[in-house]
């Protein structure tokens, strides 16, 4: 048994026809089947089941693809590792973030990353926390910029950005008018806000309960444009990060004196998986830059 019987295997049960397996894998049909029967004898038993139009992963083939899957997933891990140590500053770095980065802070952020490794690429996600820590878990990403209320063991966070959230209002609201608020004081008004897969959605009931409600909810989202937008039409209040790029023309922003709304966002990463030396630069060079800064994206008008 080797490597590239391994493959060639992996390949038929990817495609489940000899035809299209030897066209992927640039064999002729006979090679491919040869390979595949060779391996059958050593194993002792049919890995497919053969049909007219092609084949069908029996129940040991099943088994067997489990362990050549992570067999070559290994494979291609030690050839990234050594690629890596050869050259770290020729690397890409997969990151996912909420959309309240998106319009200034994660721009800014490889910006200045970029002007020192410009060589270094970048495969950027830009999701709620859980589809975030999704693709984290199951290594679709390296980094992760999110507000995780609740983490696995094998995931290690560090705090990089503390964000203010500001209560929104129609402009015909009753306190319009005002500059701050105490969050009390929209205990009866319905609520805009996000849906519980946003990190944000957990950190807003938090802060009800502190004022001492349980916020009345009117609709529920995932984007800041969709929520100001129908705070604006009458829908409700709702407490936000304010990103640059929302219409406010129709909304009034009042800062809450009480409680303190802010909300802290982290960096995440696997603590129990390779993490390559460009992954590894950038995620000091985030480190030594954010800290617990304030962020407030952009200079608001009432």
């Amino acid at each position: 048994m080797d490597l590239y019987q391994l493959l060639y295997f992996q390949t038929l049960a990817k495609y489940q026809n000899f035809t299209r397996a030897a066209d992927e894998l640039a064999l002729t049909q006979p090679a491919l089947s040869r390979s595949i029967a060779r391996l059958e004898e050593e194993l002792g038993v049919p890995l497919f089941e053969r049909k007219i139009r092609g084949v069908i992963v029996n129940q040991y083939g099943k088994s067997f693809l489990k362990h050549v899957n992570q067999i070559l997933q290994e494979i291609n891990i030690a050839k990234e590792e050594i690629k890596d140590m050869v050259d770290p500053f020729h690397g890409t770095v997969s990151l996912a973030f909420i959309h309240t980065l998106g319009s200034r802070f994660v721009p800014n952020l490889l910006g200045l990353f970029r002007e020192q490794f410009p060589d270094i690429k970048f495969q950027l996600t830009q999701d709620t926390t859980q589809k975030i820590l999704n693709h984290l878990e199951s290594a679709e990403v390296d980094l992760a910029f999110c507000s995780p209320n609740e983490l696995a063991d094998h995931i290690n966070t560090v705090p990089i950005v503390n964000e203010e959230l500001f209560l929104i209002v129609p402009k015909n609201h009753s306190l319009a008018h005002r500059e701050h608020v105490c969050l009390k004081e929209v205990a009866n008004e319905p609520f805009v806000t996000y849906k519980h897969e946003s990190g944000i959605r957990d950190v807003i009931e938090r802060l009800c309960q502190s004022a001492g409600f349980q916020p009345s909810i009117s609709f529920e989202g995932v984007e800041d444009a969709t929520i100001a937008g129908l705070v604006a039409s009458n829908f409700g209040v709702a407490l936000i990060p304010l990103v640059a790029g929302l219409d406010m023309t129709k909304l009034s922003v009042l800062r809450v004196s009480e409680p303190v709304c802010r909300r802290m966002i982290y960096m995440a990463w696997r603590n129990n998986g390779y993490m390559s030396p460009t992954v590894r630069q950038f995620k000091t060079f985030v480190e030594e830059r954010s800290g617990l800064a304030e962020f407030t994206p952009f200079h608001y008008n009432k």
